[in-house]
């Protein structure tokens, strides 16, 4: 069985156009070099792909299988093409995956830098739970990940960026409560009915509930809330208490009107911000370059938060 791209571009046209006239005219070429190519498509195929009727065309049963899998064929062929001339022209593609709780706070100043860095750099970005970013990741649909650490998967190179420190969030009333309780609040002291959390999945309510010494099966624990942007509005509203990263603390607080945060007494808690990639990937340029700026804009934010809630 041969065939060739061209055969099927040209089939797909017809398909489109129904009319042999307009679909070699859609296709810059004559009608009869149009109908020479589908006529020995429809011989490789073995039996016709459309009906010819004086003024169109009616793709037959097999031309409808035909032109499904030539549309994945002609769509692979130039996702190879786009490669190739970026390959030729010098253009990179990086896949970068990240997870909901790093990517509104990391991605604006990560992806302008490295933009600024490197014009020719074109970076696809997938946001996603940690268990989907790593099935990707292992996949080869990613390059790299930036996560919290350890990932628990095998196969891995992980790099350290910075650490996140943990805080306590919540409305100026319920802080000046708890702090009633006691001085230096510590995340053990906190009881499951006070604490709101992310929905199963992130893996920032598992690091939450180790650091507040709690079971996932603790009776009143609200899990509800699908990003932290919601959870944050939700305790600012008085809803309850949570753990938010140094991180996302200035965005947040800005966002989210009548949240407040304070600090727990040393040691902190925190998270492990890294960088992920495969073991068997080639440690090019472009990973220390991405270690580099993630780096330097994470622990530039966490710095800022550091300052503002000191001073």
């Amino acid at each position: 069985m041969n065939f060739t791209l061209r055969q099927l571009t040209y089939f797909r046209a017809l398909c489109a156009q129904r009319n042999f006239g307009r679909a070699a005219e859609a296709c810059h070429v004559s009608q009869p070099a149009l109908s020479v190519q589908i006529r020995a498509l429809e011989d490789a195929m073995g039996g016709l792909l459309v009906e010819r009727r004086a003024r169109d065309v009616v793709v037959t049963p097999l031309g409808r299988q035909v032109l499904h899998q030539a549309e994945t064929v002609l769509s692979a062929a130039d996702q190879l093409g786009r490669m190739a001339r970026e390959q030729t022209s010098g253009r990179r593609t990086l896949a970068l995956g990240v997870i909901p709780t790093l990517a509104p706070y990391l991605l604006p100043g990560t992806l302008a830098r490295l933009r600024a860095k490197d014009l020719q750099l074109s970076i696809q970005v997938r946001e996603a739970t940690t268990e989907r970013v790593l099935q990707a990741l292992q996949a080869g649909d990613l390059d790299a990940a930036v996560m919290a650490l350890p990932s628990g998967a095998h196969g891995l190179v992980e790099v350290e960026l910075f650490q996140d420190r943990f805080l306590l969030a919540g409305s100026a009333k319920r802080l000046a409560q708890i702090n009633a309780e006691g001085p230096e609040i510590r995340p053990q002291d906190l009881r499951s009915e006070q604490l709101m959390l992310l929905e199963d999945g992130h893996c920032l309510t598992d690091q939450a509930l180790e650091i507040c010494g709690m079971q996932r099966s603790a009776p009143e624990i609200n899990m509800g809330a699908g990003s932290l942007g919601t959870l944050s509005r939700l305790v600012a509203a008085g809803f309850g208490l949570t753990l938010m990263p140094e991180l996302a603390m200035r965005a947040e607080c800005a966002a989210a009107v009548g949240l407040c945060v304070q600090r727990f007494p040393a040691p902190e808690p925190y998270r492990r911000i890294g960088l992920v990639r495969r073991d068997t990937t080639e440690a090019a340029d472009w990973f220390d370059q991405l270690l580099e700026v993630v780096g330097t804009v994470g622990t530039e934010i966490v710095n800022e938060s550091r300052s503002g809630l000191s001073s």
